[in-house]
């Protein structure tokens, strides 16, 4: 099997920010990494799950929600994913992560936290959704890393797997 890309990016020296994760077909993946990975805490599954339902209220009622394909969570719990049609760089998906975290710090309620309207509407936590969604905003204002470092990884076959 070939190596999926995004296990070829270098998490050890991952920072906090947004980065391109894939462009494919008509879709780009921004990766928005909120915690650095394998030496912060990843963020906490209900301040995650909120998190989650923000962002992705904010960016489908965004300017830009025609384009928006996916807002959700990684499984390692360090960031989310942003997929989007169109033509959209870095600095767009910077702009727009931080018109939607301060929306988000604006809020007093998280979305669709209903047994009708959640799969698990009782894993959420608004004040630390706030928390960590302060810290970011402060990442991508202060200390803006958008530049994956990869592994060059060596196949079963001999070839080399670097494409990031």
């Amino acid at each position: 099997m070939e190596v999926i890309q995004s296990f070829t990016i270098d998490h050890t020296k991952l920072k906090p920010g947004i980065y391109v994760s894939r462009k494919d077909k008509a879709f780009t993946t921004f990766d928005l990494r909120i915690t650095e990975p394998n030496k912060e805490p990843a963020v906490a599954p209900a301040a995650m799950h909120s998190i989650e339902h923000l962002m992705a209220t904010w960016f489908r009622n965004s300017p830009v929600k025609d384009d928006v394909v996916y807002v959700g969570p990684m499984g390692c719990l360090t960031g989310m994913y942003v997929v989007m049609t169109g033509e959209y760089t870095v600095a767009d998906i910077r702009r727009l992560t931080i018109d939607c975290i301060e929306w988000i710090m604006t809020q007093t309620e998280v979305p669709a936290t209903t047994p009708e309207t959640c799969g698990n509407y009782l894993l959420h936590d608004l004040p630390m959704c706030k928390w960590e969604c302060e810290r970011y905003l402060k990442r991508l204002t202060d200390d803006f890393h958008s530049e994956y470092t990869t592994l060059k990884i060596t196949l079963d076959d001999g070839k080399i797997f670097a494409d990031a």
